[in-house]
């Protein structure tokens, strides 16, 4: 896995996007957030997690039985604005202006706090991709020539392979396709391994898991899904977002939360004039 400093990252855009792309298809930023942050948004998760109801969840389908050792935490935006600064890291939407185009969208912002002895998860892909298992459901001639989307973890404790750091297949992303066999896959994995603070970027093609928590402590991640500007968001923004979060929402968090993205349209409410083209006044 490709990994830099976060000064190194807008020098080295090119060779990021193509290791996603065709390389591993996982790139490892260290130090891209500070232990203040670290600190405000760990302690933000601890709190929901704990005191909130039991959330939705995936690919824990063979372990019911441990499911209520993963929680969830959804809809970051409206429980601290860490989680607002954190979506708009320069250095991260520079990257992905490259990858995904300059107006992409935020899917999701949520957390996964795995705790001691909880289970980890299938091998996946994510969305838009999340059940590609079922092919006829998707295009013809589909294919991993272009991503649609992008993950980021922000790891909020060290990742560790007692701890359950991610399990990913290098360069899986290269055709996009279901991990059917997952005995192949544990074997062939790498971890997504790094300190409190650093970032992970991967390609949503890329097989990956989370893996059981042996250890005898928490381990916390920030999940963020970035998309292409015409995917349909995994988590209704426009409805989900607080009022008060977006009354102070920058521009780029605006475009984030699809407020730039036009469609869809009432066509027979719109006025009667050209409205796109390169010679339309849009």
């Amino acid at each position: 896995m490709l990994t830099l400093e976060m000064s190194q990252v807008k020098n080295k855009t090119v060779d990021i996007v193509n290791e996603l792309l065709v390389g591993d298809g996982a790139v490892l930023i260290k130090g891209a957030f500070g232990a203040d942050e670290v600190k405000v948004a760990r302690d933000a998760i601890l709190h929901y997690s704990t005191h909130e109801s039991d959330k939705a969840t995936h690919f824990h389908g063979a372990n019911e039985d441990k499911i209520h050792l993963q929680r969830r935490v959804w809809n970051l935006l409206n429980k601290g604005q860490v989680f607002e600064r954190m979506v708009q890291n320069s250095e991260v939407v520079t990257v992905l202006n490259e990858f995904l185009g300059n107006e992409f969208i935020l899917g999701s912002i949520a957390a996964n706090r795995l705790m001691p002895g909880a289970a980890g998860q299938e091998p996946h892909v994510d969305y838009p991709y999340l059940d590609i298992f079922k092919p006829g459901s998707f295009p013809k001639n589909m294919n991993s020539s272009f991503a649609l989307n992008a993950q980021v973890t922000i790891l909020l404790d060290e990742f560790t392979t007692d701890n359950g750091a991610t399990a990913y297949s290098p360069g899986s992303q290269r055709e996009l396709s279901w991990p059917e066999n997952a005995d192949e896959f544990y074997k062939g994995a790498s971890r997504q391994l790094g300190e409190a603070g650093d970032c992970v970027i991967f390609n949503g093609m890329v097989w990956h898991c989370a893996m059981p928590n042996n250890s005898n402590a928490d381990r916390i991640g920030v999940l963020i899904q970035y998309l292409a500007k015409f995917v349909t968001p995994f988590e209704d923004q426009k409805n989900g977002v607080s009022p008060e979060v977006l009354s102070r929402a920058t521009p780029i968090l605006k475009r984030l939360l699809g407020g730039n993205y036009p469609f869809p349209h009432l066509m027979d409410e719109l006025p009667a004039e050209n409205a796109y083209g390169l010679t339309s006044k849009n």
